[in-house]
């Protein structure tokens, strides 16, 4: 079996979370199973997280999978939730239809994850009828989300709008005011909670403590993307400390 795997990443120009929370995952997986991993980003442009910034930053992602396939990495994360979820229902999978013709184009054929699909994925494989949900983003974004995740077929009972509209402040938002805030938000009739609907707001050091403070299964959308390019790469899903998730339950 292969054991070394090269992780493309398709980053907002103003991310910074996603280049570290996801390779924090993989590299305590390290520990535990024999694989390696090196990480690899191109970027998109975007420092306002608005409707407008979003489907422009979204129209670079093919120059990006482009780049990245040169590199011959063997899987791509797309790395901005809202950015999928705002162009519309269902729009990740014809984004990764697309990106995915991109890389066999270039005769690199690699498999592309988008947050949006592998939190919508995570979702399902943890058979979650009713979630709650905290974003970082403006209300109206916030509200498209919920909208699109509705679409999939699982209910939003109950959901937290943080309202903090430049990107690079998302990045500087205290995980540890996650738990807090989940603490005010109507649980009893709730499966799943997702901390976090994007990879930029930091949330893995709480996940763990919200766990226990909820009794509810936690996840986030840097830990469903790692979940999703694990399957991609057909390895084994599972991340010491990384919630419910990347236990080794699913």
């Amino acid at each position: 079996m292969k054991q070394h795997y090269r992780i493309g990443q398709i980053v907002p120009s103003s991310n910074i979370t996603m280049e570290t929370e996801i390779p924090a995952m993989l590299q305590a997986r390290q520990l535990i199973r024999p694989q390696r991993f090196t990480f690899h980003s191109s970027r998109m442009r975007m420092k306002h997280v608005n409707k407008d910034e979003l489907a422009a930053m979204d129209k670079e992602s093919d120059r990006c999978a482009l780049e990245l396939s040169d590199a011959q990495v063997d899987v791509l994360g797309y790395a901005c939730l809202v950015a999928i979820m705002a162009m519309g229902p269902g729009y990740h999978r014809q984004s990764q239809q697309r990106l995915t013709a991109v890389t066999r184009d270039n005769a690199a054929l690699a498999p592309v994850i988008t947050n949006a699909g592998a939190l919508v994925d995570a979702l399902h494989i943890m058979s979650a009828k009713k979630i709650a949900l905290v974003a970082p983003y403006m209300k109206p974004l916030t509200e498209l989300v919920v909208d699109y995740i509705q679409r999939e077929g699982i209910e939003v009972k109950t959901w937290r709008a943080l309202e903090i509209a430049d990107n690079l402040t998302v990045a500087r938002h205290d995980p540890m005011n996650l738990p807090a805030i989940v603490a005010d938000m109507p649980l009893d009739d709730v499966d799943v909670v997702v901390l976090s609907a994007c990879v930029q707001m930091p949330s893995l050091p709480a996940v763990a403590k919200v766990e226990a403070q909820t009794g509810k299964p936690v996840i986030t959308a840097a830990i469903a993307t790692t979940y999703a390019l694990l399957k991609a790469l057909e390895l084994e899903p599972v991340v010491p400390g990384a919630g419910a998730l990347l236990s080794g339950a699913w």
